[in-house]
């Protein structure tokens, strides 16, 4: 399996990096949702990338698991002032999911879209080039739902409502199309560096 490693690095001698504005929040992973967890297994739980590309395709839980096994270990940063270091999730790269679909070269953007209901919008360079994931494994053991499981949306590097649990789908578009949290006051993009939590930040 292919892992990728942080990507800010930590200083040498200082301990983790600390973006602007957050705190450790150590072993504690808070349970923050905009919605009641569903109760979804994974012979329920399908995703589908449409809207942009050659080929919509949905993939249900065994089609996603005989893709690439990939992963990510390194750090997490919530929009409320968290961040929690040395995480480990396994899954696939969301890159092996495009590479199916084959986005038009007219992509620029995707809504993920949760089990739920739940919206989330990205530009599409934060998605590809092993950047974002779709994660059913957290710290070796199945994603708990409260979590996001059976799978999530885990796109690191940015605020991690970005990151939608009871990920369904991603439909990939040309312009930007504000999420449930970008709709309401909510940062367009969220990266944790610059502070963009809200619109205007």
């Amino acid at each position: 399996m292919h892992i990728t490693r942080g990507f800010t690095g930590r200083p040498r001698g200082t301990g983790p990096a600390l973006p602007p504005g957050q705190y450790d929040a150590r072993n504690n992973w808070p349970v923050l949702s905009a919605e009641v967890t569903p109760e979804l297994s994974p012979a329920e739980w399908t995703f589908r990338v449409d809207g942009l590309v050659e080929e919509p395709r949905t993939w249900d839980w065994e089609e996603a698991h005989r893709l690439p096994a990939s992963g990510y270990e390194g750090d997490i940063h919530c929009v409320t002032g968290w961040s929690k270091f040395g995480v480990r999730f396994s899954g696939v790269s969301l890159d092996a999911f495009l590479d199916v679909v084959r986005p038009h070269g007219s992509a620029t953007h995707a809504v993920a879209y949760a089990h739920t209901g739940y919206t989330t919008n990205l530009p599409l360079a934060d998605l590809t080039g092993g950047r974002a994931w779709i994660a059913w494994e957290y710290d070796g053991r199945p994603l708990a739902p409260e979590h996001g499981g059976p799978a999530r949306l885990v796109v690191p590097h940015l605020y991690f409502w970005k990151s939608a649990k009871w990920i369904a789908g991603l439909r990939i578009l040309d312009h930007d199309e504000p999420g449930f949290w970008e709709s309401n006051g909510y940062h367009a993009r969220g990266n944790p560096w610059e502070e963009q939590r809200y619109s205007g930040d």
